[in-house]
């Protein structure tokens, strides 16, 4: 299941989406707007889907996932809007019959969105500078 929101995300619903009677754990991921990037002090992040194929790109990693570990499901939820300091911006809950499986596979997913970023970035600083990039 993959999500795109302008909402505030819940970890707790995404590992509650995540769950499956044959799995032995939920690993899961909690990604945040930290208060300094790029050697400045952060303002806000905003997220924006752009080309309206942010969802396509998740379910993209989602599957390579799938196909690279044996997990039992994916759950990717990523907010887009303008974010401030502490705000969650990604959750991923991979749930697998095996911690060691379930861990790798986090990892990897977590890696694969920072390298095929979904979404466009746009870093504000509290120095009114701007950063942004895909």
């Amino acid at each position: 299941m993959i999500q795109i929101t302008e909402e505030p995300i819940s970890p707790e619903l995404v590992v509650n989406q995540a769950k499956t009677s044959d799995s032995g754990c939920v690993v899961t991921y909690v990604g945040l707007i930290r208060n300094n990037s790029r050697g400045k002090s952060v303002f806000s992040v905003e997220y924006l889907d752009t080309d309206g194929k942010a969802a396509e790109r998740l379910n993209e990693i989602a599957a390579e996932v799938r196909r690279k570990y044996p997990v039992n499901k994916v759950v990717i939820y990523h907010r887009i809007g303008k974010l401030n300091v502490g705000d969650i911006n990604l959750v991923v809950a991979i749930a697998a019959a095996h911690r060691t499986e379930g861990l790798t596979a986090v990892a990897y997913s977590v890696d694969l969105f920072k390298e095929k970023l979904p979404t466009a970035k746009k870093e504000t600083y509290l120095d009114g500078t701007i950063w942004e990039g895909h």
